[in-house]
């Protein structure tokens, strides 16, 4: 299966697309962890990428298309793709680029979440820093109070999910979602799922989803 997920930040793609590629057996592609990656590694697209990301700004199309389709190119089996395409360039020429590679995507799961749940979501996320395991004080609690289960890091709260961050990361997320639901609604590959739910609840939907739409035809 090549699969996507659609949803406004904080909305649980990433929690819900590492649960679907172990699921499925399948490539997890996370956009935030690739460009937090590139970053860090200071490469040249790298630098590029950081000014955007520490604004809490989308990073450019051009650049997102040409890191994630090389992620892309990469992956000889199934994925999901977690937090891209967003914009409808990208989406678009994501389709132009699988389509010529007959590898189109199976299905796109677009999350809808209440705003009021996902300000509580961003205050009580925590990452670890090394391994980049993600725990919530609500919903997802480490074992030991501020420690990673893993390797026993101190957790952090990322940077771009500061409020002010955050609340002009889903302004611009509204902004570009509305033109991306219609492209993938005109492709016959786009469902939709309230994501208000416990992550596992929210997770066995999504099993029932890719397991209802296995082997559909566009």
């Amino acid at each position: 299966m090549r699969l996507a997920l659609l949803g406004p930040p904080g909305a649980g793609k990433g929690t819900q697309a590492i649960r679907i590629a172990h699921r499925m057996k399948i490539a997890h592609l996370s956009s935030g962890d690739i460009l937090r990656s590139e970053k860090s590694a200071g490469t040249p697209l790298g630098l590029k990428i950081r000014d955007f990301i520490d604004r809490g700004k989308l990073v450019p199309d051009d650049l997102m298309i040409r890191v994630m389709e090389d992620r892309v190119a990469r992956i000889h089996g199934g994925f999901v793709l977690d937090g891209f395409p967003r914009t409808l360039v990208q989406a678009a020429d994501l389709a132009g680029f699988l389509d010529s590679i007959h590898k189109p995507l199976d299905l796109v799961v677009n999350f809808v979440l209440d705003e009021n749940v996902l300000s509580r979501r961003f205050e009580g996320r925590r990452v670890c820093p090394v391994c980049g395991s993600v725990y919530h004080l609500d919903t997802m609690p480490p074992e030991v109070p501020g420690l990673c289960d893993q390797d026993g890091q101190a957790l952090v709260t990322r940077p771009d999910d500061q409020p002010d961050v955050v609340r002009e990361r889903i302004k611009t997320y509204r902004l570009s979602v509305e033109p991306l639901v219609d492209f993938y609604k005109k492709r016959e590959i786009l469902v939709t799922l309230d994501a208000a739910g416990a992550p596992n609840d929210v997770t066995a939907a999504v099993v029932d989803l890719i397991r209802g739409n296995a082997g559909k035809k566009r």
